[in-house]
């Protein structure tokens, strides 16, 4: 409990100071000014109004994004580590954020999908995510069921393709501008962040949370070994597919609104299990608050390190997340395939 008060006291510290800084700093007295004007309807002196913009239609729908993103990949990796019990796995592995960037690119490059309006970029990286997730499950389906290194195979062996696709489709782009778009959002921005990209992946995220802490017993059984998981009364098949659908699902909205974001999936749910247990149950309720503090901060140096330019994210989760990940293999040793 004290671990949940102190990263949920982190967590509205950090949101707080992501509004306040960047290239224009406001003071955090005017950015809780303005923020309680904003919820409660109050006014503001006109020689506020920019200030005021800055801190509402700008950073704050950016800073709360950042945080839904972070938290959702946290899940997102925790759930996929489960469903392949290998705790160096991510929603790159299965292919699942390639697959939604093939969708998402299609958009930014050819306007698929533009009778959708602003939900045509959430849909095709949606659907996206699931056509990668069929594919894989399809692929990595032998007599034998789902097994986790079957999918671990099946989901790189397709990433590669996917990727290979989207460089396709990107290749093929009418013009340069639209490739340095796609190239730039793949790797990682908020940059497009409103209110109205809010709503859904924040709900998915925490559908997302809830129905995986509700069968965190299950995720603790299904690591033990499928064989384990049959005499305590677990279905690991049908546990799996849910896992997919819902990793699928969230990856693809989350994809939509950030990019492929990398490394924060694959990292954080390792340190959190360091940090708090192994136990899913622990690492669930405390995953999405770390992720959230992380991710904000990664967009804060995204948007200030080189202002007025912005980093892409992905670079930044990089610089970090290679160092700790080559730490983890040392730490761990070698665990890719050993089942």
């Amino acid at each position: 409990m004290t671990t949940l008060v102190t990263l949920s006291a982190t967590l509205v510290a950090s949101v707080l100071a992501g509004i306040a800084l960047g290239p224009t700093v406001v003071p955090l007295g005017d950015v809780v000014h303005f923020l309680t004007a904003a919820l409660t309807g109050g006014s503001i002196d006109a020689d506020d109004a920019s200030g005021y913009a800055i801190v509402w239609h700008v950073r704050t729908p950016r800073v709360l994004l950042a945080a839904v993103v972070g938290a959702g990949l946290s899940v997102v990796g925790v759930a996929i580590q489960a469903l392949v019990r290998n705790a160096l796995a991510d929603p790159f592995v299965l292919g699942i954020s390639s697959g939604a960037s093939v969708g998402a690119t299609a958009v930014v490059v050819f306007g698929v999908f533009a009778g959708l309006g602003v939900w045509a970029l959430s849909a095709a990286a949606f659907l996206g995510a699931l056509g990668a997730t069929v594919l894989v499950y399809l692929a990595a389906r032998g007599p034998l069921g789902l097994t986790p290194l079957r999918l671990v195979l099946t989901g790189v062996a397709l990433a590669y393709g996917f990727q290979a696709l989207m460089s396709v489709l990107v290749f093929l782009a009418p013009n340069g501008q639209a490739a340095r778009t796609v190239l730039f959002w793949l790797l990682g921005s908020l940059g497009s962040a409103t209110w109205e990209s809010l709503p859904l992946v924040t709900a998915a995220v925490l559908v997302a949370v809830v129905v995986l802490l509700r069968h965190s017993r299950s995720l603790d059984v299904l690591s033990l070994g499928d064989e384990t998981a049959a005499s305590l009364g677990v279905d690991a098949d049908a546990l799996r597919r849910g896992l997919f659908v819902l990793t699928a699902a969230v990856t693809g909205l989350i994809v939509a609104v950030s990019g492929a974001i990398g490394f924060v999936g694959l990292v954080l749910p390792h340190v959190v299990r360091i940090w708090v247990g192994s136990t899913h149950r622990r690492v669930l309720a405390v995953a999405p608050l770390a992720g959230a503090c992380f991710m904000v901060w990664v967009d804060l140096v995204a948007r200030t390190a080189f202002a007025p330019e912005e980093l892409p994210l992905g670079v930044i989760t990089a610089l970090i997340g290679v160092p700790v990940f080559v730490v983890l293999m040392r730490r761990r040793g070698y665990l890719f395939g050993g089942r």
